[in-house]
């Protein structure tokens, strides 16, 4: 992967890359996402972090568990909701295998999982601590929902396009959905369900009505 082009922006011209470097962004990535171990494909293993590293020094994040859940709910981090979306999905993929005999490939659901919210460094980036340096705005900012910018990043790191597909978990961007991209767009739903329930006694459609900059 290091013999490609997609890094361009690494080097001092980032105005992200002076808040912490690429190796880093890399083990916090690492530590916070045990869930990586699950990807049997080291190659695909390897883009997930990348997405996620070009998205934290992009976005002028210090620490990965600052990016909030939601731009109005801090009390749960991004990763936690990351992580809890990942384990719902990856035990509905073994029911849908071991109960009904479906093709559900892990490691596109565990990837498509740990990337579905990594636009969030871009979105959200109104939350970062910027003493030090201010987001790119090359890429970083409100006007793009997180599950387009997401796909970006997984488009542009090289996920395959199964991976890419199951990002767009919200809007209904992608056409034809594939099973993989029906589990996150459902594990997302009840982890969120379950966190908006816990933090300001709404449910998901209640948030998405009263909060959502993404609906009419």
């Amino acid at each position: 992967m290091g013999g490609d082009d997609r890094r361009t922006d690494e080097g001092g011209d980032d105005p992200g890359s002076t808040r912490n470097d690429g190796g880093e962004y890399e083990r916090q990535v690492r530590d916070a996402f045990p869930e990586l171990d699950a990807i049997t494909d080291e190659d695909l293993r390897e883009r997930v972090v990348e997405a996620w590293t070009l998205g934290l020094r992009r976005g002028g994040w210090r620490d990965i568990h600052e990016i909030p859940y939601a731009w109005n709910i801090h009390e749960v981090s991004n990763v936690e909701h990351t992580r809890g979306v990942t384990e719902i999905a990856v035990e509905a993929a073994a029911v849908q295998r071991n109960r009904h005999g479906a093709a559900v490939d892990t490691d596109t659901v565990v990837a498509a999982c740990l990337l579905h919210d990594v636009g969030k460094c871009y979105e959200y980036v109104a939350h970062v601590d910027d003493d030090l340096v201010d987001p790119d705005p090359r890429y970083a900012g409100e006007a793009i929902p997180h599950s387009l910018s997401g796909y970006a990043l997984a488009h542009e790191v090289g996920c395959p396009l199964a991976v890419q597909r199951a990002i767009p978990h919200f809007l209904g961007e992608v056409p034809e959905r594939t099973l993989a991209a029906e589990l996150v767009k459902s594990a997302n739903a009840a982890s969120s369900n379950a966190i908006t329930q816990a933090t300001m006694g709404l449910s998901l459609d209640e948030w998405v009505e009263r909060y959502s900059r993404t609906s009419d």
